[in-house]
C-alpha cells in the first residue's frame, strides 16, 4: 500500500477543488496513484451530487442578467457562504442567468435539461460543480422581466431586485433600492394577493374578538388591522427609503413615474435552515468523528 503524502493530498485537491479529506480518501482508493483517483471521482460525479443533494441549501447568490429591456434574476443556493463567493459558483450562476435570458426558460427543471455548453446540459454542469466544490448546489428560482425602462439593484449577493417602470429613467434607482430595503408585497394594494389579506383579517378578527369588544367596534378594529397591514406591504404606501418625508407615492406622483412591475429575490427565504452548530461544537464534532 503506497503512503498517501501531503504533496499528493495537495496535487490533487489543486486539480479538483475537491476538500482535503475527500482527497485523502480518493488517493487512499487509488493507491496513491492521483490520475486514477481523479478518474474514479470524475466516475462518481453522479453518486456524490445524489448524495449531496440531502444538504440543506439555504445558502447562496442572487445573480441578475439584463440585456436591453429584458432582464432576469436567478436564485442558485449552496450550503455555505464561503461557497456563494466561489469564483466556480459565480460563473456557473451567471452561464445559467444568461440560458435563462435566451431560452426564456424559467422552470428550473426544464431549465436542467438545457445546454450549459457545447458539451454538457446545466444539470451536467451542476453534478461537476457538487463534485468539485462539495456542497449541495442547487438552483431554486428565477424570473424574467421586462419593460420600456428597467432598473437594477443587488445588495450584496442575497438580494436582487429588477423594476419594471415608465417615466423618469432616474426614479428607477431609488426604487430597487427601496424594494430591496423595505421589500413590499405588491405596488399597488388591489395587487396585494387576496389570500394574504384574508389571513391578517383572520388574525386581526381572533384578535379582536378575544377583546371582548361589540361587534361594530370589533369590526373597525379589524378593519384598521388590515390597513395598517397594507401600509407596511404596499409599496406605493411605504415611506421613501432615500427620503423619509415622503411616501413612494409621493415620489412616484412628482416624477409622473409607474412602477409596472417588480422583482425582488432574496437568499434563502422560505427555507427552513437547520440550528447552526457553534465553533467549539464542531471542533467537538471533528474529533469525535477523527477518533472513530
Amino acid at each position: 500500500m503506497t503512503a498517501i503524502t501531503a504533496s499528493m493530498v495537495k496535487e490533487l485537491r489543486d486539480r479538483t477543488g475537491l476538500a482535503m479529506m475527500e482527497c485523502k480518501k480518493a488517493l487512499t482508493e487509488a493507491n496513491g496513484d492521483v490520475e486514477v483517483a481523479i478518474d474514479n471521482l470524475r466516475k462518481s460525479g453522479q453518486a456524490k451530487a445524489a448524495k449531496k443533494a440531502g444538504n440543506i441549501a439555504a445558502d447562496g447568490a442572487i445573480t441578475i442578467v439584463q440585456e436591453g429591456n429584458k432582464a432576469v434574476v436567478l436564485e442558485v443556493n449552496c450550503q455555505t457562504d464561503f461557497v456563494a463567493k466561489d469564483e466556480n459558483f459565480s460563473n456557473f450562476s451567471n452561464r445559467v442567468a444568461q440560458v435563462i435570458l435566451e431560452t426564456g426558460t424559467v422552470d428550473v427543471a426544464q431549465l436542467a435539461e438545457l445546454k450549459y455548453d457545447e458539451t454538457q446540459t446545466i444539470e451536467e454542469a451542476r453534478i461537476a460543480l457538487v463534485q468539485k466544490i462539495g456542497e449541495n448546489i442547487q438552483l431554486r428560482r428565477a424570473k424574467i422581466i421586462e419593460g420600456e425602462n428597467l432598473a437594477v439593484y443587488k445588495h450584496g449577493l442575497k438580494i436582487g431586485v429588477i423594476v419594471s417602470y415608465t417615466g423618469q429613467a432616474d426614479t428607477g434607482k431609488g426604487l430597487a433600492m427601496h424594494i430591496a430595503a423595505f421589500n413590499p408585497v405588491a405596488a399597488r394594494a388591489e395587487d396585494v394577493p387576496a389570500e394574504l389579506v384574508a389571513k391578517e383579517k383572520e388574525i386581526a378578527e381572533a384578535k379582536a374578538i378575544e377583546s371582548g369588544k361589540p361587534a361594530n367596534i370589533v369590526e373597525k378594529m379589524v378593519t384598521g388591522s388590515v390597513e395598517k397591514y397594507l401600509n407596511e406591504v404596499v409599496l406605493e404606501r411605504q415611506m421613501y427609503v432615500i427620503d423619509n418625508d415622503k411616501k413612494v407615492a409621493d415620489v412616484l406622483k412628482s416624477t409622473a413615474t409607474t412602477v409596472v412591475e417588480f422583482a425582488r429575490f432574496e437568499v434563502g427565504e422560505g427555507i427552513e435552515k437547520k440550528a447552526e452548530l457553534s465553533f467549539a461544537e464542531e471542533v467537538a464534532a471533528a474529533q469525535a468523528a477523527g477518533n472513530k
